[in-house]
């Protein structure tokens, strides 16, 4: 590895630390970039996905003072995740290599549209406030929870963008505290994944590493500084990022 691409992956990582801890998508940071540098798609999702647990796991401590009171909320949620991201990393390694070169696109092209129209969401959701004391995350949350799961074991650009909608109409508080146990859930299905492409699939473990140790300053920074990044920059960053990947597995 030359020390370009080392320079490139751990400010990639250091990137989608920051961004999934706020918003959510990092690895249409990292995902493209281990593409550029040549990794086969397939072991780019896995080193990838592996890499950004820790980072995870330093976003949640980060929001450590929202999540208080949250604990039975994120168990009974966060066991619905693990299911699907198990189910999720199954599927990314009994489907042939070609389906994922296929479907990943699409996904990208998902999650660009939905980084896109998050400013909305965000208003909608912001709009809807007033009347969330009357709802409750039922069956029809945890049902949705899973899938969204399932969606981040396969591939987890934007999963935090989805569970940010779906909590955030589902349950009555404030968006920091929803975005707390969206790190939470994003996280355990990214760990859950990731423990299972260890001794499953084949994993690059530098790469792995390096996005490891970046995603937890970038997670710090998020925590901390988040709230006063610009989200239209950090929104454009993933268009531009998230087209060139589209274009690099299309090509």
């Amino acid at each position: 590895m030359s020390a370009g691409e080392l320079v490139a992956i751990a400010l990639a990582g250091l990137a989608a630390g920051t961004i999934n801890t706020v918003v959510g998508s990092g690895t249409l940071i990292t995902f493209p970039v281990l593409l550029a540098f040549g990794y086969a798609p397939v072991t780019a999702n896995v080193s990838n996905t592996i890499g950004l647990v820790p980072g995870s796991v330093s976003g949640a401590i980060g929001y450590r003072r929202e999540l208080a009171g949250q604990g039975s909320r994120a168990l009974r949620l966060g066991t619905m995740s693990v299911a699907g991201g198990i189910t999720g990393a199954v599927l990314l390694l009994v489907l042939p290599a070609s389906a994922f070169k296929a479907i990943v696109p699409v996904f990208i092209a998902v999650a660009l549209v939905l980084t896109v129209l998050q400013p909305r969401l965000a208003a909608l959701l912001l709009k809807r406030e007033i009347d969330l004391e009357r709802r409750r995350a039922g069956a029809a949350t945890s049902i949705a929870v899973y899938f969204t799961g399932v969606y981040g074991g396969y591939f987890g650009a934007a999963q935090g963008i989805l569970l940010l909608a779906i909590l955030g109409v589902a349950l009555a508080q404030d968006l920091q505290r929803t975005n707390a146990l969206k790190n939470v859930l994003a996280g355990l299905v990214n760990g859950v994944a990731g423990v299972y492409f260890i001794f499953a699939a084949h994993v690059d473990w530098g790469p792995a590493a390096i996005i490891a140790v970046a995603s937890i300053a970038g997670a710090q920074l998020g925590a901390r500084y988040g709230r006063r990044l610009p989200p239209t920059a950090l929104r454009a960053l993933i268009v531009v990022v998230g087209i060139f990947a589209i274009v690099r597995l299309l090509v």
